[in-house]
């Protein structure tokens, strides 16, 4: 690793809350409309931009029909969330689906078999969130979700963590996620019309902004 990449990667490991000296610190996040924004008290202290594919899985319209579609309840979220410090693109967070193995009052009970997770690159800390009621904006309705056509902004609440190593907290402190700024990532037009293709995969590039909250 150069002497550049490295002072990139301590940055990083910084604003993650590795290091033992680093201190709280929290970024400005952009207005939002108050259906996506944080309860008072909660503030955004990492950004991460995701670049990444929604999965989606081609399903019966309904039980024994003949026609199919797809289905975004069976959206399947993987993306590598970064951030550009001292010019280095730096990989900070892992997007995927998982089950919730250490869920708090929030958390639906029965659990989903999955939930949406986001696991830290640096300290492996992790959080696992849901969108809260129908807390989602179209794509192209507000500066914050400016682009049209993609999938929706959202405002989602933790329902899990787990701290990573040496008990380091790093995304375990995350109380709130934004998904903001969202392009691309919506279901196919085409390819999913028939039984014949029920189960196929799609999976659609998109890229959003991950605004990280905690209490403050």
């Amino acid at each position: 690793m150069n002497h550049k990449l490295f002072l990139a990667a301590l940055a990083a490991a910084s604003l993650l809350g590795i290091l033992p000296s680093a201190r709280a610190q929290y970024l400005s996040s952009p207005v939002t409309p108050a259906l996506i924004t944080p309860p008072a008290g909660h503030v955004a202290y990492l950004l991460g931009r995701a670049e990444g594919t929604q999965g989606y899985v081609c399903l019966p319209a309904a039980p024994g029909a003949s026609t199919a579609s797809w289905t975004a309840k069976a959206s399947r979220p993987e993306a590598t969330l970064f951030q550009t410090i001292l010019g280095q693109k730096i990989q900070i967070v892992t997007h995927f689906l998982s089950p919730n193995t250490n869920p708090n009052d929030a958390a639906p009970n029965p659990l989903p078999v999955g939930s949406a997770t986001w696991q830290s690159s640096l300290d492996s800390s992790k959080v696992w969130a849901q969108v809260l009621n129908a807390n989602s904006i179209p794509a192209g309705s507000d500066p914050s979700c400016p682009n049209s056509g993609a999938i929706p902004c959202l405002l989602l609440q933790t329902i899990g963590s787990q701290p990573g190593l040496l008990g380091v907290k790093g995304l375990a402190r995350t109380t709130f996620i934004q998904r903001l700024n969202t392009a691309g990532g919506v279901a196919p037009a085409q390819g999913c019309s028939t039984s014949a293709v029920v189960g196929n995969l799609a999976l659609v590039p998109y890229t959003a902004d991950y605004y990280f909250f905690t209490q403050r």
